[in-house]
């Protein structure tokens, strides 16, 4: 099929890629000329394993193309995909204008029968409002006749940073929420290829799996962090708590990994979009706003724990290792890596910061005077104390041997528990993690 992809951000490029992968024609349309003009050039504009060969691949067998004007792309299109930004507003409700300025111009330039998808993550009854303005504007347009033609399908993705373009060939389920036999059909015959289960729900349904997918993640994510502040200093292990339960099949292993909090750009945003959906519907979801404290409160602890350890940060040289909101990724939003290195700032320390990826991200949202090293050692040469915030694997082939020589203080503050069983002590280290016991000779 030809589809026409409007918005080429994460959601929207690593889809267009992987339907492009399946054999589809896609079209790419986006508004910033900067980054259509890199993508042009074959050159991804934030970092995912494997997105800049896929994206190099397909561009020379001729199946994705980018474009600033949709008019020009629209005519050919037998699917329009909606994969624009949601952003979430001071309320915690997600902003849709972009979504609407979106049907909007479909409304406009459409002049055949065609099927819209909304891709992007939004609130019930959106898809409608989104299909109700197309018909308003092309009725306005003299296109009464072509407006019922136009069908509408939300089909959420579930892409995880770090493994976006596996987990588009390789989901767990292909959601589709649609009213028309027909619109089903169609939606399944653009996912061929793909080996998953097809769940075929109503609209409004659909709408509401994403968010309450990522919520109850989170919701994991909480409870676990929970768990590992009542055990610290018990001599119990939340590791060893999270393995026991994870056994339980009706609970699984999944996100129950303790740390500083969840971050990124969709669990707090679709935790806030759930909880203000609900109060928009009179209902005062208390165990997403328990879920939400926790997180907001979870670095605070652990750096109240590097203060206790450590006494005043003023002029103390920290290294940092980690500043994306999870490894795989450049991505910095709403990482508690970044808070945790604004408070280290605002409490006088002289931070320096390793990150694979994510530095030249970072640099744009941090204070000044934040140093970034070229590699991990070099971040905590001469340090009073380091402190990990991302759990990169390769931080974890570190020469901890050639690490203690160049730090001021041996000391290490694990908000990942991602180096906790490496046996730091036995190299000279003094080791605290989260919900495990303290680790020193």
């Amino acid at each position: 099929m030809n589809i026409v992809m409007i918005g080429t951000g994460y959601v929207g490029l690593t889809t267009g890629l992987g339907f492009a992968s399946l054999g589809h024609r896609v079209a790419c349309v986006d508004t910033d000329s900067a980054k259509m003009a890199q993508l042009d050039l074959g050159q991804a504009p934030f970092y995912e394993p494997g997105l800049e060969e896929t994206l190099k691949s397909l561009q020379e067998q001729g199946q994705i193309v980018f474009t600033l004007d949709l008019k020009s792309v629209i005519d050919q299109a037998d699917v329009i995909m909606i994969a624009v930004q949601t952003p979430p507003t001071a309320r915690g409700q997600a902003d849709l204008s972009y979504v609407l300025k979106a049907a909007d111009q479909i409304g406009e330039f459409l002049t055949h029968e065609a099927l819209v998808v909304v891709k992007s993550t939004v609130p019930v009854g959106t898809n409608r409002h989104v299909l109700s303005r197309i018909h308003e504007r092309m009725c306005k347009q003299g296109k009464t006749d072509l407006a019922a033609l136009i069908h509408i399908a939300s089909i959420p993705e579930f892409l995880r940073e770090g493994s976006a373009l596996d987990d588009f060939m390789h989901p767990d389920r292909i959601v589709i929420g649609a009213d028309d036999d027909v619109v089903f059909q169609t939606a399944e015959q653009l996912h061929q290829g793909i080996k998953s289960p097809v769940v075929r729900t109503s609209i409004e349904s659909a709408e509401l799996i994403k968010v309450c997918a990522n919520a109850f993640l989170a919701t994991k994510i909480s409870f676990i962090n929970e768990v590992a502040n009542i055990v610290e200093g018990t001599g119990a292990d939340v590791r060893e708590i999270a393995h026991g339960i994870g056994l339980d099949r009706r609970i699984g292993p999944q996100f129950l990994r303790a740390g500083i909090g969840f971050g990124g750009s969709c669990f707090p945003k679709d935790v806030s979009a759930l909880k203000s959906y609900a109060g928009i519907n009179g209902y005062d979801f208390k165990l997403l706003s328990a879920v939400i404290d926790v997180n907001n409160r979870q670095w605070q602890r652990f750096f109240q724990k590097m203060q206790s350890v450590l006494g005043p940060l003023k002029g103390r040289r920290i290294g940092v290792w980690g500043l994306a909101f999870k490894p795989d990724t450049d991505d910095i939003r709403e990482s508690a890596a970044i808070v945790f290195v604004q408070a280290l700032v605002a409490h006088g320390a002289e931070v320096v910061a390793f990150d694979p990826k994510a530095q030249t991200n970072a640099a744009r949202v941090l204070p000044d005077t934040v140093s970034y090293a070229p590699t991990a050692i070099d971040a905590a040469s001469g340090a009073d104390a380091l402190v990990v915030l991302t759990e990169w694997p390769e931080l974890r082939a570190v020469s901890f041997a050639t690490l203690k020589t160049h730090m001021v203080d041996p000391v290490i503050f694990d908000g990942r528990n991602a180096l906790c069983d490496l046996d730091l002590p036995a190299q000279g280290f003094r080791y605290f993690g989260i919900g495990i016991p303290d680790q020193h000779l």
